[in-house]
């Protein structure tokens, strides 16, 4: 498997405990929106320990860009990135994913796992197509709502939120059930996407049958 050694060119906070790592571009590396790789860090103790991230940047852009969310209390990779600055060295692998844009429909995330479509949304809104698209976002508090104010502009009123953890004026309070995505998706005669923790992608998949969802028209990381 191909690997290449790339430098950090900037680190910055999205949220609390999320993270937006810019690297450089290696020549002819080439992804399309909601694709991944892995990623090891350049240090001797840390380099066969790879994870999967996805690119949050636009595929013609002249750096990589990655939106991680990190667990210090793990005292894994993402971690270690806390401690990493600018001019330091990741390792990524080959591009891999099998969520793709197949035209409008409703996404749904939960928690990092709306990373794959940031991608996706930025693409679409540089060609001006995000159209009708949706995104249901499933956080546990406001303060974990990854790039919120962009998503809000870039979808309006198809960004819809729903909070776990705690009750905020206009932000639907719980979780993602079969009621709630019947109260708040008038046609599932589309696509849709999902991406988020395993247990809440099964309940998601197994409501959408019960709603008539045909199977083709589910996209999801496998």
């Amino acid at each position: 498997m191909k690997s290449h050694i790339v430098k950090i060119k900037s680190l910055s906070h999205v949220t609390h405990d999320v993270l937006r790592i810019v690297l450089e571009k290696p020549d002819n590396y080439l992804f399309t929106p909601g694709q991944a790789t892995e990623i090891a860090i350049n240090k001797k103790e840390w380099k066969k320990e790879k994870r999967p991230f996805t690119f949050t940047n636009l595929p013609d852009e002249d750096q990589l860009e990655f939106t991680i969310k990190t667990y210090p209390s793990h005292k894994g990779v993402t971690n270690e990135l806390l401690s990493l600055k600018t001019g330091d060295e990741l390792i990524i692998h080959e591009v891999w994913g099998a969520i793709a844009y197949k035209g409008e429909g409703v996404f749904i995330a939960g928690g990092a796992g709306v990373t794959p479509f940031l991608s996706i949304f930025r693409d679409l809104k540089s060609i001006n197509q995000i159209g009708g698209n949706k995104l249901i976002f499933a956080n546990k508090t406001k303060a974990d709502i990854i790039h919120e104010k962009e998503l809000k502009d870039l979808l309006c009123d198809g960004f819809i939120n729903i909070l776990s953890d705690e009750a905020v004026a206009g932000y639907a309070h719980g979780i993602i059930t079969e009621k709630f995505l019947k109260e708040n998706i008038d046609d599932f005669d589309k696509n849709f996407y999902i991406c988020g923790p395993p247990p809440m992608m099964d309940a998601i998949q197994g409501y959408l049958t019960k709603l008539g969802v045909r199977d083709n028209s589910v996209v999801v990381e496998i």
